[in-house]
């Protein structure tokens, strides 16, 4: 067993579960449902976790020291994504086909997120993304802008072991 252990990384697949669970009941916050006005359904869940998972992704990725807790963050990503689409009742034939989906899913948000970061101008990527293209009212998106462009800035003040022990901003 150790050899497989050593030929896989031996990473600690549990160590990253604070940081995902804090990123978890950051996404669950009321706010972004009723103030931010994210539709409450399965999907507006997945798409609220995957932008705030954005946000810590982007944190991570700016540190030369982010880059393993970044893919264990992903892995418990996967995991959790894996588990809830056995859940909702999918079978073994096309859990790996709707957990690959959502991963590009995530990938493109971040990359979407980053851009919009970059440009000073988030709101096309959110309607996109967050409200997969209806827009709500622009108070909710201003909202939900500003919780996630203030999460944004804060993380930079927060250091990876912090992150790693599920202490989000």
């Amino acid at each position: 067993m150790g050899w497989l252990k050593s030929l896989f990384g031996g990473r600690d697949r549990t160590a990253a579960l604070p940081l995902y669970d804090a990123v978890i009941a950051r996404a669950r916050a009321e706010h972004w449902y009723l103030a931010g006005a994210v539709p409450d359904t399965l999907d507006g869940r997945f798409d609220m976790v995957a932008a705030v998972l954005a946000m810590v992704q982007l944190r991570l990725e700016r540190d030369e020291d982010g880059a393993a807790p970044s893919a264990m963050l992903t892995e418990r990503f996967v995991d959790d994504m894996d588990a809830q689409v056995r859940q909702i009742g999918f079978g073994d034939m096309v859990v790996g086909k709707h957990v690959g989906r959502m991963m590009g899913m995530l990938g493109g948000r971040l990359g979407a997120y980053r851009e919009g970061i970059a440009e000073g101008t988030l709101d096309a990527a959110l309607v996109r993304n967050l409200y997969r293209g209806e827009a709500p009212s622009p108070e909710a998106v201003a909202h939900v802008r500003r919780e996630l462009l203030s999460l944004h800035a804060a993380l930079d003040q927060t250091s990876i072991p912090e992150l790693m022990e599920g202490r989000l901003p």
